[in-house]
């Protein structure tokens, strides 16, 4: 833990598709509880959304986003995170495989951080919308340390290019 007692903020996403000891969506509401219970104050949270896997997953996931404060550094977050993770049950696997529940830190109030398994803001947070759309709802203001962008902005430099369903609101 930090010893300065400064409180800081971070964005989270949280995700899972794998039933364990209940659905998805109810593992999501069980982490944040868990941060909770460890001391992170939980400032806001997104709603729960259902998303398509990336990769070689299988399922779909529910995904989230929550704004917190602490005073833990990033590596002492990192390892909070993951303890958590390993609770739930959560093993290593297959990157992108399906998982009980993935906790990563999206973003610093304190701006850049690269160390040991941990580089804050994630590298893949702009081109994911399953992170920008959740993190749009809690923190549109929120901007990115590296290219200065806001979170509002990033989510709709994404979308914008994406096809539109037409027949989504057919009766």
């Amino acid at each position: 833990m930090d010893t300065s007692g400064i409180k800081t903020r971070y964005l989270l996403g949280l995700g899972s598709n794998r039933y364990r000891s209940g659905p998805p969506r109810l593992t999501i509401v069980h982490a944040i509880s868990a941060l909770q219970d460890e001391g992170i104050e939980i400032e806001r949270c997104s709603t729960i959304r259902t998303t398509p896997p990336l990769g070689p997953g299988h399922r779909n996931y529910a995904n989230a986003a929550v704004l917190v404060r602490t005073d833990r550094n990033p590596p002492a977050l990192l390892a909070l995170s993951k303890a958590i993770e390993g609770r739930f049950g959560r093993r290593s696997g297959r990157r992108w495989g399906d998982r009980i529940i993935d906790i990563d830190i999206l973003l610093w109030s304190g701006g850049c951080w690269a160390g040991d398994g941990l580089i804050i803001p994630h590298p893949s947070l702009a081109m994911r919308p399953f992170v920008l759309t959740p993190l749009a709802e809690i923190a549109p203001d929120w901007r990115h340390p590296i290219n200065g962008r806001t979170i509002r902005q990033l989510h709709h430099r994404l979308h914008r290019n994406m096809p539109v369903d037409r027949t989504a609101n057919r009766p």
